[in-house]
């Protein structure tokens, strides 16, 4: 495992963030979902692909541990949507929806849904050894690091995969481009830290330079800060100015009373809970495999989201844009 150099993050609070509070939730969800279909996307060629998580966290968790206990947020995420008529009947799914729950149950064998993969098991679980598809994980938190490396051990995945207590950010850079010049990075920090909106977008227009092929994926939460609305404007302009198709999801379970405020183990003050949060991916044009969903996945959706939730999207560069929202279904924009 690499040794990194955490710098100026030790003069800052973010080590108070740990990802186990928040497994499994809606954000979770529509992340992991997404980045289903960005790795199926680029695992339809042969070429070997080099998959890098700049934000890797624990690799895997439990949702009966104390952790997810504390916050309760996957019940309006993946417990929501295994107790919905989704799950008991995947066929009436969009094909997105159905790959993501099975993948959740193959980590589950025992059918009781408590092992929750985060973004590097969900990403290991669709990459091919015969390929020789590299993934890169990057953890800076020294619990979290600790934890990752263990859970990769248990996969015995050889050299495929590669944990590092390093900043992603920084990580990154001696990455790009590939070998096989193609690849995907992932970019979900905790953004418990405002300059990380601005990392995001710095570290994009570097890895641009030096990964102009590329595909990236990023997550953000949708709250009340300039710098949240401020991210997907700066990230659609990159990718227009890079003549990059791109898709923009943002998913909104809406307000009510038991959702307000959440109290997270650790820390002192009683925070408002994250109900809406968006993921920004945009890559190559689509290969001839990639056949387009057959229904819309935001109607699914809405059928985990319930009726205050609200999905909607925007797809743009080589496809036209697309946006679904509150309910009423206008229009196909997944391509799965």
């Amino acid at each position: 495992m690499a040794s990194g150099h955490p710098g100026r993050y030790h003069r800052t609070n973010m080590f108070s963030y740990r990802h186990g509070f928040h497994a499994g939730n809606h954000a979770d969800v529509l992340k992991h979902m997404v980045l289903i279909a960005v790795v199926k996307h680029l695992t339809a060629k042969p070429t070997a692909i080099t998959v890098v998580d700049t934000h890797a966290g624990a690799g895997l968790y439990r949702l009966d541990s104390e952790f997810a206990g504390t916050s309760g947020e996957a019940a309006d995420g993946i417990q929501k949507l295994l107790a919905s008529p989704l799950a008991a009947d995947p066929a009436t799914a969009a094909p997105l929806i159905a790959d993501y729950l099975a993948l959740i149950a193959s980590f589950n064998p025992s059918g009781k849904n408590r092992i929750y993969p985060g973004s590097p098991f969900v990403t290991q679980a669709l990459l091919r050894q015969e390929a020789r598809d590299k993934l890169w994980l990057f953890e800076l938190h020294p619990t979290d690091s600790k934890a990752l490396v263990q859970h990769v051990e248990q996969l015995e995945a050889g050299r495929q995969v590669a944990p590092a207590r390093e900043d992603g950010f920084e990580g990154l850079r001696k990455l790009l481009p590939p070998p096989s010049r193609r690849g995907l990075v992932v970019i979900d920090p905790s953004y418990e830290i405002k300059d990380d909106y601005g990392r995001v977008t710095a570290c994009i227009g570097e890895s641009l330079k030096r990964f102009a092929t590329g595909s990236y994926m990023v997550w953000y939460p949708v709250i009340p800060r300039p710098e949240a609305h401020e991210l997907p404007r700066r990230l659609k302009t990159l990718a227009n100015q890079a003549g990059k198709p791109r898709l923009h999801a943002t998913l909104n379970i809406g307000q009510s009373p038991a959702r307000t405020k959440v109290v997270v183990h650790g820390e002192k003050e009683v925070r408002p809970g994250l109900t809406a949060s968006g993921v920004f991916p945009w890559s190559t044009r689509r290969t001839r495999s990639s056949p387009p969903c057959r229904r819309p996945c935001p109607s699914s959706w809405k059928c985990w989201a319930g009726a205050a939730g609200r999905v909607s999207g925007s797809r743009a560069g080589a496809d036209r844009r697309l946006r679904t929202g509150g309910g009423r279904r206008r229009r196909r924009w997944c391509r799965c």
